[in-house]
């Protein structure tokens, strides 16, 4: 069957003026706040006489998912008054608006530059920048596409890894066939790239059909749009993989307004992504089927990095995540790997 591809709307608001911008809604207004954070975990920095280490942030709004409000609040809890740090934040999910907020901590001058970049592409010349006036660069979350000799390390997860790990659990469930919605994440990020390509690779090969391939930008609204979108088509469907847990609850809450049975022994397959822990509820209830991990903790081991704690010999650094099935999932694995509350 024909695959639906449809452009991806980043729903962000206004530009921000000079270096202030702070925390914003997705579809609201973005904007940057200079932050210290509160007291974190790390141990207390060394800089008595180095002084404060001024660290500047550029990342996804904690509005976009609750992956990302506990990265944030990880950030800020980290990267404290307490911990010898002052903390400066920018928050988009629009890259030209990442890309002139970083720009605008390297005129301010801070000493390291923190990126989880909205898009893999655009990031070379303001690195570059960085690296000229002598400004550390770590990626976290996602990686970028420059040469790796334009930062210090990247704390990431293995979003292919992601995508793998859920279609081969996909694969095992052995349905007669494959009739997918799949909802994709920010187009051009590192995580959409990385959990679209196993699934990708199996419409490329035939074994499995795609009913519909869109973006919702990780928004559980525009999710919940597109199935029943597809409802109201009358295309038929068994598996819908959402790249994020909001655009799965999303897609649920179409299914149960038309009275589509999902989960454990239902008659749609429910595949979400960051174990948010109540996605992970959701889970041991029956209600999904699947979620797979993605850390949001790198906060910690960017700052042991920086203060000379512990030393990489490698450029990426991978957090180890694993996905959670509803038939064997625990409430030990909810407490333990479960985001939020």
């Amino acid at each position: 069957m024909m695959k639906k591809k449809f452009g991806s709307l980043v729903l962000v608001g206004s530009l921000m003026a000079s270096l202030l911008f702070s925390a914003c809604t997705s579809g609201g207004s973005t904007s940057t706040t200079s932050s210290t954070g509160s007291t974190g975990t790390a141990a207390t920095a060394t800089t008595a006489s180095a002084g404060v280490i001024k660290v500047g942030v550029v990342n996804n709004p904690p509005s976009e998912s609750g992956y990302r409000e506990a990265n944030v609040k990880d950030m800020e809890a980290v990267f404290s008054t307490a911990n010898g740090y002052e903390l400066k934040t920018a928050y988009s999910l629009k890259n030209d608006e990442q890309l002139q907020a970083a720009q605008g901590f390297i005129t301010e001058g801070v000493d390291y530059l923190l990126i989880s970049a909205a898009e893999t592409t655009g990031w070379d010349e303001v690195l570059k920048k960085a690296q000229e006036a002598g400004i550390k660069v770590y990626l976290f979350d996602r990686m970028i596409d420059v040469d790796e000799g334009l930062y210090e390390a990247a704390v990431v997860s293995d979003m292919s890894a992601e995508g793998d790990t859920a279609v081969n659990w996909l694969l095992s469930q052995n349905l007669p066939e494959y009739n997918v919605i799949h909802i994709q994440g920010a187009m051009g990020s590192d995580a959409q790239i990385g959990r679209t390509g196993a699934l990708q690779a199996q419409f490329d090969a035939g074994k499995m059909n795609c009913v519909v391939q869109q973006t919702a930008t990780w928004d559980e609204a525009e999710a919940k749009k597109i199935v029943e979108s597809v409802i109201n088509s009358g295309d038929a469907f068994n598996v819908i993989y959402a790249e994020n847990d909001g655009m799965a609850k999303g897609a649920v809450a179409a299914l149960d307004e038309a009275g589509i049975t999902h989960g454990v022994n239902g008659d749609v397959i429910v595949m979400g992504f960051d174990c948010n822990k109540w996605a992970l509820r959701e889970l041991k209830a029956g209600a999904w089927n699947y979620d797979g991990q993605c850390s949001p903790f790198q906060a910690q081991i960017i700052s042991d990095l920086i203060q000379g704690k512990t030393s990489t010999s490698t450029k990426k650094i991978i957090n180890e995540e694993k996905g959670f099935d509803a038939k064997t999932i625990t409430d030990a694995d909810i407490d333990t790997y479960g985001l939020g509350e």
